[in-house]
């Protein structure tokens, strides 16, 4: 057993691997790697070569998407007993659009320690290389590959004016573009692929000059898409005024208040409650 401890208990640790360059990985998340008692990986044929890689043998169990129910409470026994575990994905950092959560939410639940390495992971180097605002920003992760649902998800966040960033898959990331114009407009997005790789490659400008440049790209995608410039600012008039302009233009008295509570950000019982003290309630 490992003489690893987090104050004095056994510990899981979250330790990211790199994303596509070998060498992107950090002297403690190596240290973790040799010294704990298991590791839990997605692939052990992947995790195995890092292994490799490093000199580093160590005992190996699968954990992934569709067995991580199965052995939460295996770990749970694991971690009872003062064995320290680290988890990694095949690449990047765990949970972050990887397996993961489902671990470290039961053991969280059970009291235990669960850490988390700094590392690498794929967004943040589009993010920084992106020319776009880099705060505030959303991480969003995959959006529903089905057209209808995914325009549905593209809906809900054409209004914010963060940063969005975004996985896609390269079979995926022409139709995405496509479905982005039509719901956003022609913003200016950052296309970073095989990030850390031989053949990484960004590619910078409106969504519609992006698309022209695409050609059968291969690789793991990140896009960046700047936030929403658009946004009327309705700052300038009070909230009455505000739905006084609905109303002139025959809007229902209540739908005019779900309206103006929707352009302005705020809940429909602020808008309420405004109007009410206007005296424009009975």
């Amino acid at each position: 057993m490992s003489q690893l401890s987090y104050y004095g208990q056994a510990c899981l640790y979250l330790i990211p691997t790199p994303i596509g360059n070998l060498e992107d990985i950090t002297i403690r998340a190596l240290n973790l790697l040799k010294s704990v008692d298991l590791i839990l990986c997605e692939d052990t044929r992947v995790t195995g070569n890092l292994l490799k890689k490093y000199s580093i043998k160590n005992k190996l169990m699968s954990c992934h998407e569709h067995n991580e129910e199965k052995i939460k409470q295996k770990v749970v026994e694991y971690l009872q007993e003062g064995k320290n575990i680290g988890l990694v994905t095949d690449q990047g950092s765990p949970i972050i659009s990887d397996p993961g959560y489902v671990i470290a939410k039961k053991v969280i639940e059970e009291g235990l320690a669960v850490v988390g390495l700094p590392g690498a992971t794929a967004f943040v180097p589009a993010l920084i290389s992106s020319g776009l605002a880099p705060s505030p920003f959303l991480f969003y992760g995959f959006l529903n590959s089905k057209d209808s649902k995914q325009i549905k998800e593209l809906e809900k966040l054409k209004n914010l004016d963060y940063s969005l960033v975004f996985y896609e898959a390269p079979h995926r990331i022409e139709k995405t573009l496509k479905n982005m114009i039509k719901t956003f407009g022609d913003r200016r997005i950052s296309l970073a692929r095989e990030i850390s790789k031989l053949y990484e490659e960004i590619f910078r400008g409106n969504i519609s000059e992006v698309l022209e440049q695409l050609a059968e790209i291969k690789g793991e995608i990140v896009l960046v898409v700047e936030g929403n410039k658009m946004i009327e600012d309705y700052s300038h008039i009070t909230i009455e005024e505000h739905i006084r302009l609905y109303l002139d233009d025959g809007v229902e008295e209540k739908e005019a208040m779900k309206k103006v509570a929707k352009d302005r950000h705020i809940a429909k019982t602020e808008v309420y409650k405004e109007y009410k003290i206007g005296g424009n309630r009975k």
